[in-house]
């Protein structure tokens, strides 16, 4: 079958012959077809590119945006108007999927949403123009979707930072930010990506996951929730830490649902992610550097300034620097039931890496001091991971009990309990250590109380 370019350029086809003109009549000579720019393929991005570009001449997109449906409208109407006025032959089929290429380009990024449509895709991955790659059910897959070019991926990262007021370039080449659903975005470059423009983007579900979900996937148990929410309600600070990818900021955006509504809840993030239901939620978002290199605000800054607003509780997005010692002072000084992720791969790795934090604060305190910092600050650490199956998991969830013998002492409430691998999934299940928190005086305090049978081993309470 003739490709549409070659369908273009071909001009009308010549009037079949008949009985009584046996010999066909010449056809008249067809006008000259618009100039189609040609690459050897027969690929519709020449066409494509062409009419985008007309259409992007006559309209005045920054207008309309506020009216998603007169915009679109506007664009239908030049659209079948060039298509018009350029006499190109195209099938109703070609014409269509022509229009869906050109709105995802002007209103849209592009090959990326079909993806982004996707509500089983939890993660896409642009590995230059011709590599893309999805995350589904925590499993990573190849799809036959590719981009034109490298600049072609360029324009869309750079249609998805331009409005956050951040920058891409060679002096700049990595940068972090958000789609308008909140979807996490992080792009590479050249010369720091050697396969061309890197883009990662977790998505955000379009409806929030909650703890029920969670329950139904076997993140949390019954009882762990239970003894969880009682913790969020008493104000105690949590810590949520795990790899990448393993479900940190979902849990602890599901985990906020149990603050209660009358409480003021300020939120840090590097790019906004969190998702809080409550009324009376501040988010603040930390900036890059601007092209003149000034203008920068940190989460440490930001932490800082939270404490000025009176906050009832501060959530941060993720601790990755100085910004620790800030949340810990927080946590101490009246902010009780503060919550916050952490990258780790276990629960001590957790104190360890706070411990480093706090150092790269620029406080020049001995081990002991920080220590003991730690250890009155945070209450409870959760530790959550995406185990080989794919599935996401809490495995552990612990007290920090206090300092002992210049270590901080850990004691593990529930504890994921393996039991083997069998037909493609981890079995196992979160179970009671047997260990009864002795943080159950500070929620008694708070007027929490919790029967000390939920934490026998052979507990059953729902």
């Amino acid at each position: 079958m003739a490709s549409i370019l070659d369908r273009i350029n071909s001009g009308p086809a010549a009037p079949k012959p008949t009985g009584d003109n046996p010999q066909p009549t010449p056809a008249p000579a067809p006008k000259p077809a618009p100039a189609v720019p040609q690459d050897g393929t027969g690929s519709m991005y020449d066409l494509r590119n062409r009419v985008q570009a007309k259409l992007l001449a006559e309209l005045d997109i920054s207008a309309d945006l506020g009216k998603p449906e007169a915009l679109h409208k506007k664009i239908f109407d030049l659209f079948e108007q060039i298509l018009a006025d350029e006499k190109l032959p195209l099938t109703s089929r070609e014409r269509s999927q022509l229009f869906e290429q050109i709105i995802a380009e002007i209103l849209g990024f592009g090959p990326l949403d079909s993806l982004l449509a996707d509500p089983e895709i939890s993660e896409i991955m642009v590995n230059g123009s011709q590599e893309l790659y999805v995350e589904k059910r925590g499993k990573i897959t190849r799809v036959p979707v590719v981009f034109e070019d490298n600049a072609h991926v360029m324009r869309i990262i750079e249609k998805i930072v331009a409005p956050l007021g951040r920058r891409i370039d060679e002096t700049s080449p990595y940068v972090d930010a958000r789609l308008p659903d909140g979807s996490r975005v992080n792009a590479v470059i050249p010369p720091v990506s050697l396969v061309g423009p890197v883009l990662t983007i977790r998505k955000f579900a379009k409806i929030p996951i909650t703890i029920e979900k969670l329950i139904q996937n076997s993140t949390l148990t019954p009882e762990a929730v239970y003894f969880i929410k009682a913790c969020v309600e008493g104000r105690i600070n949590i810590m949520i830490s795990g790899g990448t990818g393993s479900g940190k900021t979902t849990l602890l955006n599901a985990l906020s649902s149990y603050i209660p509504e009358d409480e003021r809840i300020i939120t840090i993030e590097n790019a906004a992610e969190l998702q809080l239901q409550q009324e009376h939620v501040i988010t603040l978002e930390s900036r890059p550097v601007n092209i003149e290199g000034k203008g920068e605000v940190t989460v440490r800054e930001l932490v800082i300034n939270a404490l000025r607003m009176r906050p009832d509780r501060i959530i941060v997005g993720e601790i990755r620097d100085g910004a620790a010692f800030d949340m810990l002072q927080a946590m101490n000084t009246g902010h009780e039931g503060s919550m916050s992720t952490l990258h780790s791969n276990s629960p001590r790795d957790t104190l360890a890496r706070l411990e480093n934090m706090v150092l790269m604060a620029g406080m020049d305190l001995p081990s002991r001091a920080i220590r003991e910092q730690i250890a009155s600050a945070l209450d409870m650490i959760i530790h959550i991971e995406r185990l080989r199956d794919g599935t996401r998991k809490v495995t552990s969830i612990s007290e920090v009990l206090g300092i002992k013998e210049g270590e901080i002492e850990l004691k593990d409430i529930y504890k994921f309990q393996y039991k083997g691998f069998k037909e493609g999934l981890v079995q196992g299940n979160l179970t009671p250590s047997g260990y009864v928190p002795s943080l159950l005086k500070k929620l008694d305090s708070a007027g929490v109380v919790l029967p000390e049978q939920l934490f026998s081993t052979h507990s059953t309470h729902k």
